[in-house]
């Protein structure tokens, strides 16, 4: 898509030619290519039986991230990539003010298969959220439902979100700090009915490349004001403090981010998940072979 004019999705006219941008492409499609690879998003035969490519649900909020997703899988596939079909799904959730138009109109303009729904799941969390309490969680489970029945009724066999490497950080560090565990988002899983995929593609790609990308592409973007609009949110409160600290030390986020592919269970305290009480010493010229014993750091 970088070569001619002629042969190139509308999703990419008007592309900047600067080296800068160029750099920026070739980062987000590298970086979104290694993570469809290394978490086997696409099956080597993936094809069903009757010689059809999968078909995957892009969800589409409006924003920076999921314009980015949409439009580095367009590339992938473009370069033959990514063997699956594509259809676009916008849920609107019927908040007030939402400019429903905006969506529809821009899939539209740039030949994309879409499906818009709406589902009025603003006024069943107004209603149900104390006064003073987050929206998230609520709005976000009721979103994936709604979602996980779009792909069924079109036949995808996986719905694809446009989570970041910077999302998948935040939620780590909520659940330390908030839910006494350590998990995040990952980037792929099946759901509880256990009939659909649930992808992250740009579970490697930083949330900056992403705002760099969708401003330069001057994407329409639709802002969330739903939760955006309440204070001292916790994934705010998160992100402030891994802002700090990338501001301290430059490249910490990705530091931080290659830790949760790197998980040593012998040295956590998790005993569901490393042996503890069956290690066993070995005596003689075996014990400094043993692999029982972990390392120490």
């Amino acid at each position: 898509m970088l070569d001619d004019d002629s042969d190139i999705h509308p999703l990419f006219a008007g592309a900047p030619s600067t080296t800068e941008f160029k750099k920026l492409r070739k980062r987000i499609v590298r970086q979104t290519r290694e993570a469809i690879e290394q978490y086997g998003m696409v099956a080597p035969s993936a094809h069903d039986k009757d010689g059809k490519p999968p078909r995957w649900l892009v969800c589409l909020s409006g924003g920076k991230d999921s314009y980015t997703l949409l439009a580095v899988l367009y590339e992938l596939k473009w370069r033959g990539l990514l063997p699956v079909d594509l259809l676009a799904c916008n849920l609107d959730q019927g908040q007030p003010g939402f400019p429903a138009t905006v969506l529809p109109e821009f899939l539209g303009r740039m030949g994309v298969p879409h499906r818009i729904e709406y589902q009025d799941t603003y006024s069943v969390v107004m209603d149900k959220v104390p006064q003073g309490r987050t929206f998230c969680a609520l709005c976000s489970r009721l979103r994936r439902g709604n979602l996980y029945r779009i792909a069924r009724e079109e036949g995808c066999s996986a719905v694809v979100l446009g989570h970041h490497r910077d999302d998948i950080l935040e939620t780590f560090f909520m659940n330390l700090f908030h839910g006494g565990r350590l998990a995040t988002m990952p980037p792929k899983l099946v759901n509880e009915e256990g009939d659909l995929f649930v992808y992250r593609p740009l579970a490697h790609v930083a949330e900056a490349d992403c705002e760099k990308f969708a401003k330069a592409m001057t994407y329409p973007i639709i802002p969330c004001d739903l939760c955006g609009s309440q204070d001292g949110l916790q994934r705010q409160q998160v992100k402030q403090i891994l802002d700090q600290w990338e501001k301290n030390s430059p490249g910490r986020r990705q530091v931080m981010f290659r830790a949760l592919t790197n998980a040593r269970l012998s040295h956590l305290l998790d005993p569901k998940l490393f042996d503890f009480a069956g290690l066993s010493l070995k005596s003689g010229e075996n014990a400094e072979n043993s692999d029982e014993i972990p390392l120490l750091r």
